[in-house]
């Protein structure tokens, strides 16, 4: 195959993020995505004739990204719907909900509503949270080094920098509990972090979960027209009008070299791609461990042994997609003091958080490791074709998608057969308007099982980032936080590298710089 300057690994957000950037700038740009389609954990799927997210429809980080300008993603089609109330958090013991607004004063108000020691509490924990989610949305906005992210508290005069190292050694419930006494509003931060991570909300490090509220409130949540997967289609079509080159349905095997050096990729067919450099995507641990030839240099002995000694990463995440005869209605909101707070809007429009409470989630980790789900795991529920009528099936109706957690690889007994989705939809339904299974037309689910056969996830696992803001400020583990592999001539990104998880892009965006840089 010819020669290109850079082959990109990975069809994602964050792999189209970089190639388009790099084809933006001059250099020759051949992308290869080993699925049929680009997208990965972004895409918008089509089943069951109606169209699905492979995973959440709400976009939050992304959108505060430069790359939304830089690559004219809206002159490609991209354009986003707003849920307000974005998020409404539940309970499974009773307590009354709450509603997260886009604004803080009226979200405030809805804490208020049944809590006010905790509306309270929450505009004290803003005053303390805004500083922390803005240092570190600014930090994340170009490629880690040391000393940039020291002018950055520099130029802020330390403003949230010393409680964002606190907050990096802390644990998140340690966090929250510093600020609520009230479980149902402290709950929903592990729902929106740890859990998501796949972390325990006690484990030290885990802190940075405590500004995810305020982060939100800088950043409004949004849905793409069309389904979450309009986005990487955006990207694609920014990067190919750059002159990118785009290769679906071909699996790289291996990278090219002798040890000293990266050259070019090899694809499941034995075609061999030479080019100046490679940027992986995908899961850091297996490029290191199964790609690269033996290593000569120290440093990248090293880089290898610490991916030979990381245990593999387990999926720990299942969502059933339906399409639906009815609209999801739960009596606790609907009877509620907040059902005139959604105003003219339908209270269905927004994403629904179901969290356990803190003993119930411990649970739900013990039993992880036994291949077995929690009586109550935390679930989030949405009919994103309220919001967005495009989405809705080919017949008309609507559809829904119920994320559960934890949900592990080696279910015990296997998934094959397994009655546990069915469990899910009567527990979650359980919370709804009498009658409502009987409005579930059809649904598939994905477990991690199948994330594993369909979008090349080594036994369903999302790789994410598990270093701090502090372990990036001083460049621990530097091929993940900085993007060059200490092999040369390879570069690292995606929701292994700083800042990962979630649709994010920054590990994109910053990757094409620093290979620019190296480039010129």
């Amino acid at each position: 195959m010819s020669d290109t300057d850079v082959v990109v690994v990975g069809g994602g957000h964050n792999g189209l993020i970089c190639a388009a950037y790099l084809a933006r700038a001059g250099v020759a740009t051949m992308l290869v995505e080993a699925r049929d389609t680009v997208g990965g954990c972004a895409s918008t799927v089509s089943d069951l004739d109606a169209r699905f997210n492979i995973c959440s429809c709400d976009h939050t980080l992304v959108r505060a990204m430069p790359f939304m300008d830089d690559l004219d993603l809206a002159a490609h089609g991209l354009r986003y719907l707003e849920a307000d109330p974005a998020t409404v958090y539940m309970s499974y013991d009773g307590s009354p909900p709450w509603l997260f607004f886009n604004d803080s004063e009226r979200t405030i108000e809805s804490i208020g509503r049944h809590r006010p020691s905790q509306a309270a509490a929450y505009r004290r924990y803003l005053d303390d949270a805004r500083p922390v989610a803005e240092l570190s949305l600014e930090m994340s906005t170009g490629p880690a080094s040391t000393p940039r992210m020291l002018a950055r508290l520099l130029a802020r005069r330390g403003r949230g920098g010393v409680r964002l190292l606190q907050w990096s050694r802390a644990s998140a419930l340690d966090v929250m509990r510093s600020y609520f006494d009230d479980e149902a509003v402290v709950m929903p931060a592990m729902s929106n972090g740890p859990t998501i991570w796949g972390a325990p909300p006690d484990a030290p490090g885990t802190g940075m979960a405590g500004m995810l509220f305020a982060m939100r409130h800088m950043v409004k949540t949004g849905r793409p027209v069309g389904g979450s997967g309009a986005l990487t289609d955006a990207l694609a079509a920014s990067f190919i009008a750059a002159g990118g080159r785009l290769s679906c349905g071909t699996p790289v095997v291996g990278l090219l070299g002798d040890g000293r050096g990266v050259r070019g990729v090899r694809l499941v067919d034995g075609t061999e791609v030479v080019a100046g450099a490679v940027v992986a995507t995908c899961d850091p641990a297996p490029v290191a461990t199964h790609w690269l030839a033996e290593p000569h240099r120290a440093r990248a002995r090293r880089f290898v042994g610490r991916a030979r000694s990381q245990a593999p990463g387990d999926g720990y995440q299942s969502k059933i997609d339906a399409v639906i005869t009815d609209i999801p209605r739960y009596p606790a909101l609907e009877g509620s003091a907040l059902l005139d707070l959604f105003e003219d809007r339908d209270p269905a429009q927004s994403n629904f958080v179901i969290s356990p409470s803190a003993e119930d989630l411990a649970e739900a980790h013990r039993l992880r490791p036994l291949g077995r789900v929690a009586e109550r795991p935390t679930m989030m529920a949405n009919a994103p074709s309220v919001l967005d009528p495009s989405m809705r099936s080919r017949d008309g109706h609507h559809v829904l998608s119920l994320e559960a957690l934890f949900t592990p690889y080696n279910l015990e007994g296997g998934w094959e057969g397994s009655a546990e989705p069915a469990r899910w939809l009567k527990l979650w339904s359980s919370l709804l308007q009498p009658g409502f299974l009987d409005s579930i037309d059809r649904y598939r689910t994905m477990t991690p099982d199948r994330y594993e056969r369909e979008l090349f996830l080594a036994r369903g696992y999302t790789p994410s980032y598990a270093g701090s803001p502090l372990a990036s400020l001083f460049g621990r583990r530097p091929e993940l936080s900085r993007y060059r592999a200490p092999v040369p001539g390879l570069f690292l990104s995606g929701a292994g590298t700083y800042p990962g998880a979630g649709i994010w892009g920054a590990s994109g965006r910053n990757t094409a710089t620093a290979v620019l840089r190296t480039l010129r």
